[in-house]
């Protein structure tokens, strides 16, 4: 089997599944493509020559994007963390979102007091508890995180993030410019 031959077979499989995930039919799929519920089967059963308009389309329908539906590159899947130990805390990249980090971080302490020191910046945050319970300072709420629930929020909002009860651990994903916001502490 050629490097070609493999692609074809992968972008096809990658349709199928795509569709699939999506709960959608071959008529489904076809009508939103532009193509014929035929054409669509051969596509995914390799009768049919895979044409890139076709491929445009079909990525287009699948809410992805031409790079995704062809990419081959899984060389570096896994990734190892940077330490921060000044802050406590483990960083990794997201490779497909360059500027996106992930963060592990563990706390014990409750969030600041004083809401001058809570931060603004630039950026959106998601975070889940893995365990305990956290407490988020969002502008004027304060909002309890508990274990497995998750946040997100534009953190143009003055926000801080701290312990309740014990420690509390943490894993956020932050854009580059929420990262930023945080390397200046």
């Amino acid at each position: 089997m050629t490097h070609k031959d493999g692609l074809d077979s992968l972008v096809r499989k990658r349709i199928r599944a795509l569709r699939v995930a999506q709960g959608w039919s071959l008529e489904e799929l076809a009508t939103r493509a532009r193509l014929s519920p035929s054409s669509l089967s051969r596509i995914e059963t390799g009768q049919r020559r895979l044409a890139l308009d076709q491929l445009v389309d079909l990525a287009r329908a699948l809410d992805t994007s031409l790079d995704q539906l062809v990419e081959t590159d899984t060389d570096d899947v896994i990734a190892n963390p940077m330490i921060d130990g000044g802050h406590g805390l483990m960083r990794w990249p997201i490779k497909a979102e360059p500027g996106m980090t992930v963060v592990r971080q563990r706390m014990t302490g409750p969030p600041p007091d004083n809401v001058a020191r809570m931060r603004a910046h630039p950026g959106r945050e998601w975070l889940v508890v893995l365990s305990g319970t956290a407490v988020l300072l969002l502008g004027n709420r304060r909002l309890r995180v508990e274990t497995n629930q998750a946040a997100e929020f534009p953190t143009m909002l003055p926000h801080a993030i701290g312990a309740e009860g014990g420690p509390c651990e943490i894993l956020g994903i932050f854009d580059r410019d929420a990262r930023r916001g945080h390397r200046e502490s």
